[in-house]
């Protein structure tokens, strides 16, 4: 497959910002609190640094939005969103569990995503109308069907917990027939290429999800938050699944946004 200018940036903007977090991973970077109580430490800003030096070197009238640095020129017809380090608590803790993340809005829609786990060796992609992409190799959902034969993963449920969805998410739980919490950028990738069928998210960021949910749909997935809706810029939750399985969910579910 012949990559796009765009794809071949943001994969080069990837990998400079994989060799960045490698180099701070279990070695103490400086780590400070944002005013939300969530950490931020030297490798987020290092590896964001990289990211849009790279993105706007090649498009500089292209806008970026960034977890760390903000945004800029934001009314941009070309928006990249960026989240260099999804997953800074796993990453300072010291487990593998987090990945860069980076998306490319054209007028409100997703048209690129890339997805590097630089601890797991794994880079996902996506351009929309050209498939996904795991490591060069082609991905595909799973034609898993029914509930009761599906494997659920879930993460970052704190306000399903809180709402009256809680006791529909457990009576779901109940019917697949298998749960897991793989989590963050993780369960995406095993949704996309085939070996589970279901992702619920209830407390997530755009900057987190904007890059995964293209790389699910091109996968032959689909990919909304948890009320049915398609992915926009104040998205709060996911549901993620193999598209055979949507429906069902979302009717098990009946979730309202908060």
């Amino acid at each position: 497959m012949d990559n796009s200018q765009y794809l071949v940036v943001a994969l080069d903007a990837a990998h400079a910002a994989a060799d960045i977090i490698r180099h701070y991973y279990r070695r103490d970077p400086a780590v400070r609190q944002k005013p939300d109580a969530t950490p931020v430490t030297e490798a987020d800003v290092a590896a964001e640094k990289v990211i849009r030096e790279t993105i706007l070197a090649a498009f500089p009238d292209h806008g970026f939005y960034g977890e760390e640095t903000g945004r800029e020129r934001e009314d941009a017809e070309f928006l990249w969103l960026v989240d260099p380090i999804d997953g800074t608590r796993s990453f300072v803790r010291g487990y593998p569990f987090f990945s860069t993340q980076i998306a490319l809005m054209r007028a409100g829609r997703i048209e690129l995503g890339v997805s590097s786990a630089p601890l797991f060796d794994e880079v996902a992609w996506a351009e929309r109308g050209a498939g996904a992409w795991l490591n060069g190799e082609r991905c595909a959902v799973s034609s898993v069907g029914a509930l009761e034969l599906s494997t659920l993963s879930a993460g970052n449920l704190r306000t399903l917990a809180m709402s009256d969805a809680w006791s529909q998410y457990g009576r779901l739980v109940a019917r697949v027939e298998r749960i897991r919490g793989y989590g963050d950028f993780y369960h995406y990738h095993l949704l996309a290429t085939g070996r589970i069928d279901i992702v619920i998210e209830s407390d997530v960021h755009v900057l987190d999800i904007a890059a995964l949910s293209l790389i699910v749909e091109e996968a032959g997935g689909s990919f909304t938050n948890l009320a049915g809706r398609p992915l926009d810029m104040h998205t709060r939750s996911a549901l993620a699944s193999n598209g055979r399985l949507h429906a069902n969910v979302l009717a098990a579910m009946n979730y309202s946004d908060p």
